[in-house]
């Protein structure tokens, strides 16, 4: 029992006196109990100690038994030992029999082989002396197989004396041969019918000695094949860079003219496949040296025939020996190559690209009709690269060609912007100028030519013509674009002058932002394309990033362009708006006025030609100019009025809250589908730069003696002059409004404020756009007052800050460029007593 005490255990036995009675038997039951433990444990000890004797018993007989089976392991190794060296007695003079046997044995082997290899080679000699090519051929592999028998017999007398006969012999059969084969292109195969098999049996003995004796053979056949080509094309008249199709004329003219005697050469030794190498080799160093030469810059179309005529031999040359180096069929197939080309000249000079594709596609079938007859006649070497063995020597001279295709290329750019209509009235779908598709189909041709003659540092310096090109068709479309700026843009951006722009005019800009837009795309797909094909090493030097660019400001440009033309439209109602509006007397306020519903005229005839013709982003980036310009400048056109009542400040508000419904339905109007973070965007842009209107009309509608007040709060960025004008604005005389200067300035004491008198230009005429409010800048540290002190105490430190910052920019400027240097500063304010105020 676990935790349980001997009391706890006895009153629960015995709960009560009655229960006592049975104290007696329990303990009897407990000495019973502990009888039977104390025998089973008597039982167990005895036990164990039988066991401890017993073990000790079976451990000593083990002991004897490993005992007797070592002595027994011992006796029967000393036996064994007896029994070999009994066997060693007994087999002694049998191994001494047996090696005599083998060594006799291996005498008589020897000395059989060495009277054959005596025999083998006196008639191989006797051969030698009579020209026996055929035989020599088949004796010459059975000396050679007899002599390396004697490989351990080399410092035998007899023996190397025997070798060096072989050697001697073998040496005599090569001078044979290679005065055999001198006749062979001298006309003796002719007279001699016999020559032919007499030189077909000496090749079977060529390749039966050394495979040296073998390539030096060809070396010296291609050698005197080719000195004749040589001597002909190294002279004066044919040494010349027209005359390199001749070239490759005369070797296929070769290899047909001594088809039937090259077949005298096994199949294995490919003699045309090397002798195509070192022609090869030979034209390039005369070529090299004919370039070189030349007293002046080679004609181009001369440079790249010779050059075009080259790479379809190197292609006809790796056509046929890339994969077969069978001879059976080479001259036929150059001499209709020949065919093609001749009758290809004669009615056409540019068929040359359908001459290489008809050659390919007859190799292609020959080479699946000879696929398994041609398994074991494969060219050794295979890997050779006829391509470019011979034309790479143009590259560093094609600097002409270069130049000719960039004068070319600029010609037709300069035809095609001539020829451009510059507008789409056929209805076409891209919305793109039809030059700029034009531009690029010239370009790819280009490359085409370019990349079927080289893929190295021409192809490189063609690249960069096509950077040039394209720059220049940018130029061409930036000068295009209407001339000029004017308003709120035209001041931020420092452009000077004045736009127009009819609606086709509005198109044509439209196209020019989408045909920049086609090239910028279109210039990098050709530089990954050009990075494909070009040589790997170059292919770094591939970067179209300055062009593209170029097309990005085409494209800043042209909507700003846009930009600028829409808002000379405005004008009119700009000027009608201060002018033709009698805001001083106005008696009552009536619906929107004449120059807002003629504004609303504007944008509905433009917008939706331009969100038709303009791509998503860049109509976004369009209204967003748009409502940066329109928005200021109604703000700043407030103050050209000279003087707005009561009634006509509330009329002058609608108008306001009727102009920002116009630019917020713009959108919609372009018949886009807005992004919902971008539509939101707009909305708050154009709500927060019209917002800066209705705060000053508010200012003008509020009470004399409050206005300033009203001032700070609505447009807590206002400077001196901006208050001076609206005391202006509300008919104010220059004696009242010296107190509410003076009461105003004592506000701004405790920061720099501009202290000057607005000068309001006249207002334009609807002949010209109105000029900017000429503003003069005076900084002006202000006196401190208690009242001032306590103003400052009052504003939040966000406030004092901000108008501090938006005045230490703007010091140094003037006019627009003021103004937005302080909206700048101002626009993204979420608190304070302006939009307290506006917001209730």
């Amino acid at each position: 029992m676990e935790k349980s005490s001997t009391l706890d255990y006895i009153n629960q036995m015995f709960p009560t006196e009655a229960s006592l009675s049975g104290v007696e038997p329990l303990m009897q039951k407990v000495h019973n109990e502990i009888r039977v433990v104390d025998t089973e444990i008597l039982a167990a000890v005895r036990q164990q100690s039988n066991s401890g004797t017993k073990a000790k018993e079976d451990l000593a007989a083990a002991t004897r038994a490993v005992q007797e089976l070592m002595y027994k392991v011992r006796e029967i190794k000393t036996k064994a030992e007896q029994s070999e060296t009994m066997v060693q007695e007994i087999c002694r003079d049998i191994k001494k029999l047996d090696f005599a046997k083998k060594h006799i044995t291996t005498t008589i082997t020897a000395l059989h082989r060495l009277n054959m290899l005596v025999s083998a080679i006196e008639q191989l000699q006797v051969m030698a002396s009579k020209r026996q090519y055929k035989e020599a051929s088949a004796q010459l592999e059975a000396v050679s197989q007899l002599c390396s028998h004697f490989d351990g017999y080399r410092d035998n007398p007899k023996i190397t004396e025997l070798r060096d006969k072989f050697k001697n012999i073998k040496q005599i059969l090569k001078s044979h041969v290679y005065s055999d084969f001198s006749s062979l292109g001298t006309g003796k195969e002719t007279e001699e019918s016999s020559l032919l098999q007499h030189l077909t049996d000496a090749c079977l003995v060529v390749d039966a000695l050394e495979p040296s004796v073998r390539e030096e053979l060809v070396k010296n056949f291609c050698d005197r094949e080719l000195i004749s080509y040589q001597q002909i094309f190294e002279g004066a008249e044919l040494a010349k860079l027209d005359k390199t199709e001749r070239r490759y004329a005369w070797v296929k003219r070769r290899l047909r003219t001594n088809e039937e005697i090259w077949k005298i050469f096994p199949t294995s030794w490919h003699v045309d496949y090397l002798l195509c190498i070192q022609f090869c080799k030979l034209t390039r160093s005369q070529l090299e040296d004919i370039l070189e030469n030349l007293k002046e810059k080679p004609d181009v179309g001369t440079l790249l025939m010779a050059l075009q005529r080259t790479i379809e031999f190197e292609e006809e040359l790796a056509e046929k020996f890339g994969g077969s180096g069978s001879t059976r069929n080479v001259t036929n197939d150059f001499e209709e190559t020949d065919k093609d080309k001749a009758e290809s000249n004669n009615s056409n000079n540019n068929n040359n690209n359908q001459i290489v594709l008809d050659i390919r596609k007859k190799y292609e079938k020959k080479l699946a009709a000879h696929q398994d007859d041609d398994k074991d006649l494969a060219v050794p070497g295979a890997g050779f690269n006829f391509r470019g063995i011979i034309s790479s020597c143009f590259e560093p001279h094609l600097m002409v060609y270069v130049d000719f295709e960039e004068k070319t290329l600029m010609d037709n750019l300069e035809k095609l912007v001539q020829e451009e209509t510059w507008d789409m009235d056929d209805g076409g779908q891209t919305n793109i100028l039809s030059s700029s598709m034009q531009v690029f189909l010239i370009i790819r041709r280009s490359l085409k030519r370019c990349s079927a003659l080289t893929k190295n540092q021409t192809l490189l310096n063609l690249f960069k013509v096509f950077q040039r090109v394209l720059k220049a068709y940018a130029t061409k479309l930036f000068m295009k674009l209407p001339k000029g700026g004017t308003g709120i843009v035209a001041a931020a951006t420092g452009m000077d002058g004045h736009i127009k722009t009819s609606d086709k005019d509005e198109r044509m800009i439209c196209y020019i932002v989408n045909t920049a837009e086609y090239c910028h795309k279109t210039a990098g797909e050709l530089a990954e394309n050009v990075s494909k094909i070009i040589d790997p090493q170059l292919a770094d030097g591939v970067d179209m990033s300055e062009v593209e660019d170029e097309y990005s400001a085409v494209i800043t440009k042209a909507l700003v362009t846009l930009v600028n033309g829409l808002e000379t439209k405005f004008d009119i109602e700009m000027v009608a708006m201060t002018t033709r509006v009698p805001w001083a007397t106005l008696e009552s306020v009536g619906d929107q006025s004449e120059y807002v519903n003629n504004i609303k005229m504007i944008l509905n005839g433009s917008i939706p030609v331009l969100g038709t013709l303009l791509s998503p982003v860049y109509f976004q980036f369009f209204l967003d100019k748009l409502a940066s310009s329109l928005g200021p400048r109604f703000y700043l056109n407030i103050f050209k009025c000279k003087q707005i009542s009561e009634t006509g400040a509330q009329q002058m508000l609608l108008d306001t809250q009727a102009v920002k419904t116009i630019l917020l339905d713009i959108p919609s109007l372009g018949k886009q589908q807005q992004a919902s973070g971008a539509a939101a965007s707009y909305s708050k842009f154009v709500s927060r730069e019209m917002s800066k209107a209705e705060a000053l009309l508010k200012v003008i509608l509020s009470p004399v003696d409050s206005v300033a007040d009203t001032y700070s709060a609505l447009l807590p960025e206002g400077t001196h002059s901006e208050f001076q004008r609206i005391l202006d604005l509300k008919g104010l005389k220059k004696a009242d409004q010296q107190t509410i200067l003076e009461d105003f300035s004592k506000r701004g004491s405790g920061i720099p404020i501009a202290t000057s008198a607005v000068q309001v230009v006249p207002s334009a005429t609807a002949a010209g756009p109105p000029p900017p409010v000429a503003v003069a800048v005076v900084s002006q540290q202000g006196g401190g007052s208690s009242y001032g002190a306590a103003m400052m105490s009052s504003a939040s430190r966000e406030d004092v800050l901000t108008r501090a910052a938006a005045l230490g920019r703007g010091a140094a400027t003037t006019g627009f460029k003021r103004f937005l240097a302080l909206t700048e500063a101002a626009k993204d304010r979420t608190d304070g007593p302006f939009r307290k105020l506006f917001n209730a």
